[in-house]
């Protein structure tokens, strides 16, 4: 999912961000997010809450806070898994491992067979025991069709608690990797309460009240924000030896670029996980702004940015013409021009770097791209585009024009201005390109039909398995409408099969998980399905006026992810706030 809030610089800070802002601009939210107007106050008011104890965040919310439902992990309010729901585990990036959570430990006891015994003391924020029936009806709400996880149950055929803290798996088929990232994604709800509401309820429900067995508990929510409180009892301070500094949390709207910028700037925002182009030299000055770097790139790698050509349509059914569109693309442009080294060129793999040990480097050097406009023209011509009518642009193979739209979203000013560069350089080229900036709404429309020639899309982010990345690239069967997955249509049985059987290694498996990857790899690289641009980075801009100890790449620090975004805090979010520390201390 992406994080969209664009934010421009406020008049303070404009002369010293210029130079950094080159083509980045600042996005607002796509039209229809229902984004609030500006805070009614001044988030560092201390009448409000104590200064010291509170954290206030922003880059997640977009409207007001409204659904706190948990099995709705695409929109719910901030924290609301994480913070007052839990899951099973947490998955630590850095160690590449599951951290036991509720769970105390997990195994397989058989091929087929996953046992989970849960830690004893847990109880809900109503006082009520927590126990493996809530696991077991957690993860039977799957059979529901509307449920987001509903496709376990194609593999999974039983659950059971066979006594207060064990649970019982039973699969036909063990995908081993997709179970790793279920048992640290999917949030679990209490039995006692949840088992009482509809299938629509389940799902659409806006769950007012919520109960979880997390550190915090939501305390009030207006439009503006959301105010979380530590709960005192929580059972992870003894179980866990963690405590999270903040005695509350306030999530901030974003509203408008004057205020989350000069929020942050004047001390009354702790940690943005916006997109703040120019953020670099602000972080070189005196600003008491932090960010995991202190140099390019600044910020860990999220997500990748691909450029998904339709092939459905011609030219790009062709491999050679996708070959061709690669090497035109100057990524370096991209990197420098239009986010200020924000962010990293990918590998042609488009493996995020944290999954670097699985990169075959062979395969990227024999088969890799890189831009070089001229090998890209004679790239064109062997594959019989040529221009035929002197104008500088090639024709398709049948001497028809060849002329290309690439969508990206309005509004959002670094992909439009992404896009507008892939278009100089693929023209340098000889290929046509147009750069289309319609309404976000109308352009998932069409990108789910396969309405389109080309777009940008990076909707997948780090997980525990490149699985989850090339279960993106090469799922199948296609569908009429392609929501989620293989927007760009992309038919290899070869390839889907490969990455079903990626799916079954078991996840300690290296060697096996190596071998996989390196097959799948090859398949990518040969026939470009999607063209890995750059990668996006994990936006976090922390001050140090109140809180520090922010996690940093310098020796000492956390290294753990400073964010809030959703499915985050179970990758390392929620272990940052149990290391900060007061600025005063």
């Amino acid at each position: 999912m992406r994080k969209r809030v664009r934010i421009m610089v406020p008049l303070l800070a404009a002369g010293m961000l210029a130079a950094g802002c080159t083509g980045g601009g600042s996005t607002p939210a796509p039209q229809g997010s229902g984004a609030a107007g500006a805070p009614s106050a001044d988030p560092a008011n201390p009448n409000a809450l104590p200064r010291n104890e509170t954290l206030y965040t922003s880059g997640t919310q977009w409207g007001p806070p409204a659904n706190f439902n948990p099995i709705r992990e695409w929109d719910s309010a901030t924290g609301t898994k994480g913070l007052v729901y839990e899951t099973l585990f947490h998955f630590d990036p850095n160690a590449g491992k599951l951290t036991p959570w509720l769970a105390e430990s997990g195994g397989w006891t058989d091929d087929t067979t996953y046992e989970v015994k849960l830690r004893q003391g847990v109880k809900w924020s109503d006082g009520t025991p927590f126990t493996a029936k809530d696991v077991a009806f957690t993860f039977g709400l799957g059979k529901m069709e509307t449920i987001p996880y509903h496709n376990v149950w194609e593999w999974l055929k039983n659950v059971e608690a066979t006594d207060d803290q064990t649970v019982k798996f039973t699969f036909s088929t063990a995908n081993y990797q997709e179970w790793d990232f279920n048992l640290y994604n999917r949030a679990i709800v209490p039995e006692h309460l949840w088992g009482k509401l509809s299938e629509e309820d389940v799902l659409n429900g806006v769950n007012e009240n919520p109960v979880g067995t997390g550190a915090y508990k939501f305390s009030s929510h207006d439009q503006d924000r959301a105010v979380l409180t530590k709960r005192d009892d929580w059972w992870g301070r003894t179980a866990l030896n963690m405590d999270p500094k903040p005695k509350y949390i306030v999530d901030i709207v974003n509203t408008s670029n004057e205020v989350a910028m000069g929020l942050l700037l004047q001390k009354g925002m702790d940690l943005s996980n916006n997109f703040l182009p120019g953020v670099a030299n602000l972080v070189k000055g005196n600003f008491g702004l932090a960010t995991f770097y202190k140099e390019p790139p600044y910020m860990l790698s999220a997500n990748t940015a691909w450029l998904v050509p339709n092939t459905t349509k011609k030219p790009m059914d062709d491999v050679a013409f996708r070959k061709a569109l690669a090497t035109s693309v100057d990524t370096k442009k991209i990197v420098e021009g239009v986010y200020g080294n924000l962010v990293k060129a990918a590998s042609p793999t488009g493996l995020l770097p944290q999954w670097e040990q699985f990169v075959d480097q062979s395969l990227v050097s024999q088969s890799g791209f890189s831009y070089d406009k001229d090998k890209a023209r004679k790239m064109l011509a062997d594959a019989g585009y040529k221009d035929r009518d002197g104008d500088g642009l090639v024709e398709n193979k049948d001497g028809s024009k060849l002329s290309l739209t690439l969508m990206v979203p309005s509004g959002w000013t670094d992909w439009m201005e992404a896009a507008r560069s892939i278009a100089a350089s693929a023209k340098e080229a000889g290929i046509a390109v147009t750069p289309d900036f319609p309404d976000y709404n109308a352009l998932v429309e069409k990108r789910g039909k396969g309405d389109f020639d080309l777009v940008i899309n990076n909707e997948r982010q780090l997980s525990n398995t490149p699985f989850t990345y090339y279960q993106y690239l090469f799922q199948l069967p296609v569908q009429k409408v392609q929501n989620t997955v293989n927007f760009g249509r992309y038919e290899n049985k070869s390839a889907w099969e490969l990455v079903r059987k990626l799916d079954q290694v078991k996840t300690d498996d290296l060697a096996g998980m190596k071998a996989a990857v390196s097959a799948i790899q090859k398949i990518h690289l040969d026939e470009l399905p999607v063209i890995p641009l750059w990668y996006n980075g994990l936006w976090a801009q922390s001050s140090t006026s109140t809180w520090k100890n922010w996690p940093s790449s310098e020796q000492g620090a956390p290294k753990s992810a400073p964010v809030m975004w959703r499915n985050w805090l179970e990758m390392g979010g929620f272990e940052t706030l149990t290391q900060l520390q007061p600025a005063a201390s």
